[in-house]
């Protein structure tokens, strides 16, 4: 991996590894200063629009980039991990803090949708991708669609393949193997109630294992000896093999992307690999937010985000792949990080998640004592 795609990489895995805030947590964001009116108020015409982010998108590059095709003075503001970016838009739902938002992913989508966030909007020109919108529920049902799908990834189990090679050890491939004797601590895995890379993980082992078993899952894998990172970077960069000098894990929870960035200088082979039968898909969420003071400037920025202009960026930018099927990915991503097959991933839908959530951290806590 270059020192760019590390120091890129990096923080993109530190925003989906930082802490998963609970919403009383940040009741007192100020509002002051919020681009959103009073609810009821007449927006305010306007020529700048707002766009709130998690903390990896390429805030300078994008706000530069949406200005020139939209029009409109396009500003990027930050709000933490796709956590806290959640929390804080349902805590200012009817005066946000921004017009629109980007970074909301499936794990959290469905709290936007049942906190009546969003406006329900959907772009004129959607590129085909096979990712389905976020749609409204329950009253808001007849309005239409409220989130809308701007790239996609998965979570997996990554392993670097030279240690396995020279233990003349067979890797592993599946769930199931983790917990075998012969892998006994050799797993680096993350903090679901820390993480939101962890609690994607989580939410693949609740859909392969079941309400009923997935916590005697993650206490066999706890028998034998994985270690709890709190965040990716300290599983990754203080555990990893192929993360860190002195690593002692061979095997850590990852992206399906990450092999295509610990490529050699010759771009002939990379030096992780992802299983691709432990993934849990990941999709990231733009919207326009109710009481956005500029509702049109807010739908021509996620017009935008989902143009090809944009979407071809997202690979590099961002480490993720772009809804626009029609994007050619970068060579490294087509030889080293290919996509799980849509029958191959461990998914569960985001109402789901939104309703078990709670329930799953409380049960995993009783179990292994997180």
């Amino acid at each position: 991996m270059t020192p760019a795609a590390t120091s890129t990489f990096a923080a993109r895995a530190r925003r989906a590894a930082a802490p998963l805030v609970a919403l009383t947590a940040v009741c007192g964001l100020a509002l002051t200063g919020c681009s959103g009116s009073a609810p009821g108020d007449a927006p305010v015409e306007t020529d700048t629009v707002t766009l709130v982010v998690h903390d990896s998108f390429p805030n300078e590059e994008f706000a530069e980039a949406a200005s020139t095709a939209t029009g409109y003075d396009v500003e990027v503001i930050s709000a933490g991990d796709g956590g806290e970016l959640t929390n804080k838009l349902v805590l200012t739902a009817g005066a946000p803090i921004a017009d629109a938002f980007f970074g909301v992913d499936n794990i959290f989508a469905s709290r936007l949708v049942e906190n009546d966030v969003a406006l329900a909007y959907r772009p004129a020109e959607f590129p085909e991708s096979g990712i389905p919108y976020a749609i409204l529920e329950g009253e808001q049902a007849d309005a239409g669609f409220a989130l809308t799908p701007v790239d996609h990834g998965a979570t997996c189990i990554n392993i670097d393949p030279a240690w396995f090679a020279e233990q003349g050890l067979a890797e592993p491939a599946t769930y199931e193997d983790l917990a075998k004797p012969e892998y006994q601590g050799l797993t680096a895995l993350l903090d679901p109630t820390a993480s939101s890379t962890g609690a994607s993980f989580l939410v693949g082992t609740v859909a392969a294992f079941g309400e009923d078993g997935f916590a005697d899952y993650w206490k066999s894998l706890t028998d034998n000896g994985a270690r709890i990172e709190q965040g990716w970077s300290d599983a990754y960069y203080g555990q990893f093999t192929q993360g860190c000098e002195g690593g002692t894990k061979p095997i850590v929870v990852s992206y399906a992307s990450s092999p295509a960035f610990t490529v050699n200088e010759d771009a002939t082979e990379s030096s992780t690999r992802a299983l691709l039968d432990t993934c849990t898909r990941q999709v990231e969420y733009a919207g326009v937010l109710k009481g956005a003071a500029n509702e049109a400037g807010a739908k021509a920025v996620v017009d935008y985000l989902v143009s090809h202009e944009f979407q071809q960026t997202i690979p590099d930018a961002m480490y993720m792949s772009p809804v626009d099927a029609s994007v050619e990915m970068p060579e490294a991503w087509a030889k080293f990080a290919p996509e799980p097959a849509a029958d191959q991933t461990h998914d569960l839908a985001p109402d789901e998640i939104e309703r078990g959530r709670e329930g799953w951290l409380k049960t995993l806590g009783d179990t292994i004592g997180l």
